[in-house]
């Protein structure tokens, strides 16, 4: 895990795979980082986005890499949409930005399998590997949920809070803020938050 720093989202690499990219802004932190955990930046094929916001794209030109993401949230990329991004709310424009390959629910990332998660964007996906999730911002630490104001829904929140309520989740790797062990108990809190909805 590399910390996200300002905007940034937090970064996760998973052997050849880098999960999220921040901003951009911070590269050069990011890059340093990656290097102290003994992994080279060459030896890296993949970027994974858990949605299509940019404090979790922004980052993804500054590596030489494929981009994978979930169907319903690459339209927007591919449309260089401004708005569902985001990226107008960090003074960027999406000009640039590609996405090589569209995951779908059920899809492998090495031992992680993506769970489509909308709420948060329309694509949202998570990646659980039976014991960790890496949850982008659909949940983060002690019941804490991603905003639904900008291309969310709290129905479909409601319902990926639901479904990950029933996995058994030892490691909560969120999109933001601290990793948590006894996942499942702050999945939990964030879903009887808006079980009322």
């Amino acid at each position: 895990m590399i910390e996200g720093k300002g905007y940034d989202s937090n970064i996760y690499i998973l052997e050849d795979v880098i999960v999220d990219t921040g901003t951009g802004d911070n590269i050069r932190y990011i890059k340093d980082s990656i290097k102290e955990a003994g992994i080279s930046i060459e030896d890296l094929s993949l970027i994974v986005n858990t949605h299509n916001h940019y404090d979790h794209i922004g980052g993804n030109r500054c590596f030489n890499l494929e981009v994978a993401m979930h169907s319903e949230d690459a339209l927007a990329i591919e449309e260089e949409d401004d708005e569902k991004t985001v990226a107008r709310m960090f003074g960027k424009a999406m000009e640039g930005f590609k996405v090589d390959r569209k995951l779908e629910e059920g899809d492998k990332i090495h031992n992680f399998e993506v769970i489509h998660t909308p709420g948060h964007t329309k694509g949202g996906i998570c990646l659980y590997n039976g014991e960790t999730l890496i949850s982008g911002d659909t949940v983060f630490a002690n019941g804490g949920f991603g905003r639904m104001d900008i291309g969310g829904d709290v129905k479909d929140m409601k319902e990926s809070l639901k479904r990950l309520s029933q996995l058994d989740v030892k490691f909560l790797l969120p999109g933001h803020g601290p990793w948590v062990k006894d996942g499942s108990k702050h999945i939990n809190m964030a879903y009887k938050m808006l079980e009322g909805f």
